[in-house]
C-alpha cells in the first residue's frame, strides 16, 4: 500500500513577495496571487495545508480593467438590514477604497472553507508605492497579465 507524501510543517518555508500591480489586469493579477498564496507553483503542494507564500501588493489604485467594467461593474454590500444592499461601481470603489477591489478578487478565488480565511489573511493590499513589510525583506515578484508582453 502507498502512501501520500505529506510534507511536515517545519519543512515549508513561507516567503515574501511583493507585487506591483501598476498597469496590471484585475482578474489575471488576482489570479496568480491567488496560486501563489495557496502554494500551486510549488511542488509540496498539499490541496488540504497551507503550503502558499505571504504577497504583498502595491500600487492597488492603478489596477486596469478593461472594456466597459470601469463603469458597468458592479461592487454589493448589505448591511444586513432590510433594504440594507449598497452598490457601487468599478470607478467610485476605486476612489474610495482600490484595495478593496484586488481583495475582493482573490477572495473569491480562494477556498470557501476555514483555509481559505487563513490563506487570506497572508495577503496584504496597500494602495500606494509603499508597505510596512520591509523587515520580511520581500522578494520583487514579476506578473505579466498583459498578454504579448514579455517580463
Amino acid at each position: 500500500m502507498s502512501k501520500t507524501y505529506l510534507p511536515s510543517q517545519e519543512s515549508l518555508e513561507h516567503e515574501w513577495y511583493v507585487v506591483d500591480a501598476t498597469d496590471q489586469r484585475l482578474g489575471r493579477l488576482a489570479s496568480e496571487i491567488a496560486m501563489i498564496l495557496r502554494g500551486k507553483n510549488k511542488a509540496e503542494f498539499t490541496p488540504h495545508m497551507d503550503t502558499g507564500d505571504f504577497v504583498i501588493v502595491i500600487n492597488a489604485e492603478k489596477v486596469a480593467v478593461t472594456g466597459k467594467k470601469r463603469t458597468q461593474k458592479l461592487y454589493r454590500r448589505h448591511s444586513g438590514r432590510p433594504g440594507g444592499m449598497k452598490t457601487e461601481t468599478f470607478a467610485k470603489l476605486q476612489q474610495r477604497l482600490p484595495e478593496r477591489i484586488l481583495e475582493q478578487a482573490i477572495k473569491g478565488m480562494l477556498p470557501k472553507n476555514s483555509l481559505g480565511k487563513h490563506l487570506f489573511t497572508k495577503l496584504k493590499v496597500y494602495a500606494g508605492s509603499t508597505h510596512p513589510h520591509e523587515a520580511q525583506q520581500p522578494k520583487e515578484l514579476k506578473i505579466s497579465t498583459i498578454p504579448g508582453e514579455e517580463s
